[in-house]
């Protein structure tokens, strides 16, 4: 079993890469599976969130590519911002993660959910897809689709 112990920026070509889910990607200490069979340990500084297009350093140097796994989720699509904003007001008053794009909100499939953004007009759709939300307010990795610098001390 291999040790990934931090974040890196990609100075190389990966070695490997690791498809994990959103609820994987947020926990330090995690057992894991590589893509390529290879069972890894995650050692991660407390509070370390994993995006899709990240990368690790392992501890015999390979770098490690994270990829974020197509999962259950429901997206909201409307062409009007205002509906879309709703949708967003009513998902955060609920403390529900979300992915925001241009058109569309996004979070983890829950039909109870869908029926009340259906009610507001948007057009919802179950789809498995990788979920990526917005990391918060305080949460110093703002990446929303585009990589930020890369501090290690979260």
């Amino acid at each position: 079993m291999i040790n990934i112990n931090e974040r890196t920026w990609p100075t190389k070509k990966p070695a490997a890469s690791l498809t994990l889910p959103f609820e994987s990607r947020q926990k330090s200490r995690l057992r894991v599976m590589l893509d390529n069979g290879e069972e890894a340990g995650l050692f991660l500084p407390r509070g370390t969130l994993l995006r899709g297009g990240d990368c690790l350093l392992a501890e015999d140097g390979r770098v490690i590519l994270v990829k974020a796994a197509a999962e259950s989720t429901s997206t909201a699509y409307s062409s009007d911002p205002l509906l879309l904003m709703k949708a967003c007001y009513h998902l955060g008053n609920r403390h529900i993660p979300v992915q925001i794009g241009e058109n569309f909100v996004r979070y983890q499939h829950d039909h109870v959910l869908n029926d009340m953004i259906a009610a507001f007009g948007l057009k919802v759709k179950h789809e498995l897809a990788p979920f990526e939300p917005e990391s918060g307010a305080y949460h110093s990795h703002n990446h929303g689709g585009h990589h930020q610098s890369h501090s290690h001390d979260h």
